[in-house]
């Protein structure tokens, strides 16, 4: 348990002599002090008894206060649901007033996930930071044209210094850690109203990706409630004010005559646009698996004719029987077993496998390589449909349709909601709606 002590900060004496009082919290050999908004001379303080004498004018009302919060700060180290801090004690005595910054909160959010290994998350998170940064500091003055340049020569410089090995994403936490330009305080409707308009106008996002941006802002502001950063009274997404509102585009995949184009397709034996033409096909043959999925798959994962696998996005196990068509594309590699380091596909081959941000990177690279060739394929096969990693899944429930019972479905797509099944699916079964619509024109 933390040592709490009510102390005199000597060394911040007034002018007049007084001295403030400061609650002291130490554990573990770190401690923190909250100012108590009370000062007294040294003469009338009991340093033993750690309340004020006889001789203060106000010794009991004073002492009262500083029993309260004594009473205060233990109520929060018991009622807390896991160990807390002296960091947190302190944040919590100061009071939920959003002093604390919004991109402090944000970075031990994001340091987080990085140290845990979930560096996608990671990534796309300190990006939303930019954005912010961005928003905060732009001046309507100016034109919006030049705006729109500017932070889109400051975008791909940190990319080109990305490249160059001259900047690491992670410095950018390293940045914003220092940055209080922004208040939990200042986050309001109007806030995130003005932001949303900035997203659309000069960064040019599409819904889904504003989206995002605003779950990753509500995160962060639920933390800081729960932490005592913010009161909940001040909360932008409570009852009617902001509310998000998820949308969902159209999902168009292919057919089963342009799937046929593509398994016929005969492309130069070990080309980079043949080993996409693989990888494409094996993520459809098991119902869409992600491609940063099957590009990290190994031959330990496949036994007794069954894949076994778990998905990096949510950690699910899942096994599935090989398909006869997935087993043939399984039977190219074979003979380069030994040349993979492990790897059923050879774009990790020379990663270090102890090295999570590395392989994490490559397989960033490669997923961006594999689309480039899949326009390629699209072309060659006269496909007129976006062809990308994703549309994969997408394909699959497209031919799929209302043909699979959705509980089997949920099971192939690695769903945690049946509802979120069967509103993914509802982007293909159009069976029911075609027949409505004929049953009232065809008239």
């Amino acid at each position: 348990m933390a040592n709490l002590k009510i102390v005199l900060r000597k060394n911040m004496k007034k002018k007049d002599g007084r001295i403030p009082l400061a609650l002291r919290i130490s554990e573990n050999y770190k401690t923190n002090y909250v100012w108590l908004g009370h000062s007294v001379f040294e003469k009338d303080w009991d340093n033993v008894a750690c309340k004020v004498k006889k001789t203060h004018p106000n010794f009991k009302q004073l002492n009262n206060f500083l029993m309260k919060r004594m009473i205060e700060v233990n109520d929060i180290y018991f009622n807390a649901e896991k160990k807390i801090t002296p960091r947190q004690i302190k944040q919590k005595l100061k009071g939920p007033d959003g002093s604390k910054s919004f991109f402090t909160v944000a970075t031990e959010h994001i340091q987080s996930k990085y140290d845990t290994g979930v560096f996608s998350v990671a990534k796309a998170q300190l990006s939303i930071l930019y954005n912010i940064e961005e928003f905060i500091q732009l001046k309507n003055s100016r034109s919006k044209a030049k705006i729109i340049q500017e932070i889109k020569q400051r975008r791909l410089k940190r990319v080109s210094e990305a490249r160059r090995s001259k900047y690491h994403w992670m410095d950018g936490v390293a940045y914003f850690k220092k940055n209080d330009n922004l208040r939990f305080r200042d986050i309001d409707e109007s806030f995130i109203r003005k932001y949303k308009t900035f997203c659309s106008s000069y960064l040019n996002h599409k819904p889904r990706t504003i989206t995002n941006q605003l779950i990753f802002i509500r995160t962060l502001y639920n933390i800081a409630i729960k932490e005592g950063v913010i009161a909940q009274k001040y909360y932008p997404f409570a009852g009617e004010k902001e509310k998000i509102r998820i949308s969902s585009g159209n999902k168009i995949g292919l057919n089963v005559e342009e799937i046929e184009k593509i398994e016929s397709l005969e492309l130069e034996k070990y080309s980079t646009i043949w080993h996409t033409h693989n990888i494409w096909l094996f993520s459809f043959y098991f119902a869409g698996m992600r491609i940063s999925d099957v590009i990290k798959l190994k031959w330990s994962d496949f036994k007794d004719k069954r894949l076994y696998y778990v998905m990096e996005k949510n950690g699910k196990p899942l096994s599935l029987k090989i398909p006869d068509k997935a087993r043939i594309i399984i039977d190219y590699y074979r003979p380069d077993k030994k040349f993979n380091n492990g790897y059923l596909f050879p774009f990790l081959r020379e990663v270090d496998q102890t090295q999570a941000e590395q392989i994490y990177t490559r397989t960033k690279s490669t997923t961006k390589l594999l689309n480039k060739y899949l326009k390629r394929i699209a072309k060659l096969c006269g496909i007129d449909k976006t062809l990308s990693n994703h549309i994969a899944r997408h394909s699959f429930g497209n031919i799929a349709g209302d043909r699979i019972h959705p509980l089997m479905l949920q099971k192939l797509y690695r769903h945690s909601d049946l509802k979120t099944t069967l509103n993914y699916q509802a982007n293909f079964i159009h069976r029911d709606a075609d027949e409505a619509l004929d049953s009232v024109i065809n008239f």
